[in-house]
């Protein structure tokens, strides 16, 4: 058995207070979203919401989105389309390029 097992990036174990920091992002920002339905955080016993890397990914490009004038509901009806469609190859290249891109030059 692997020492992992399913993505890491599923995860929910970061606070919010921890996805405020590598986001940006304020706690008002990151609730507005969960509002909104963009985005599911769990919740821990004692109602704490807890966070993946998937959902900090998300969040900045709901935030990106958002700055380009995109309303909520618009990237939802987006994000329920892209949630039923396999990704390309060519996705699936462009976004690992774009990962690369991001670490060779600190974007």
């Amino acid at each position: 058995m692997s020492w992992i097992d399913g993505s890491y990036k599923d995860k929910k174990v970061m606070s919010i207070g921890t996805v405020k920091e590598l986001t940006g992002l304020s706690e008002r920002q990151i609730r507005y979203y969960e509002e909104r339905k963009l985005i599911f955080p769990e919740r821990s016993k004692t109602g704490i919401r807890k966070y993946s890397f998937i959902d900090i990914e998300l969040l900045v490009m709901i935030s990106n989105k958002i700055e380009e004038g995109v309303w909520t509901n618009e990237i939802k009806k987006e994000l329920k389309y892209r949630d039923q469609q396999p990704l390309t190859n060519k996705e699936i290249r462009n976004s690992m390029l774009k990962g690369q891109l991001n670490v060779q030059f600190n974007v």
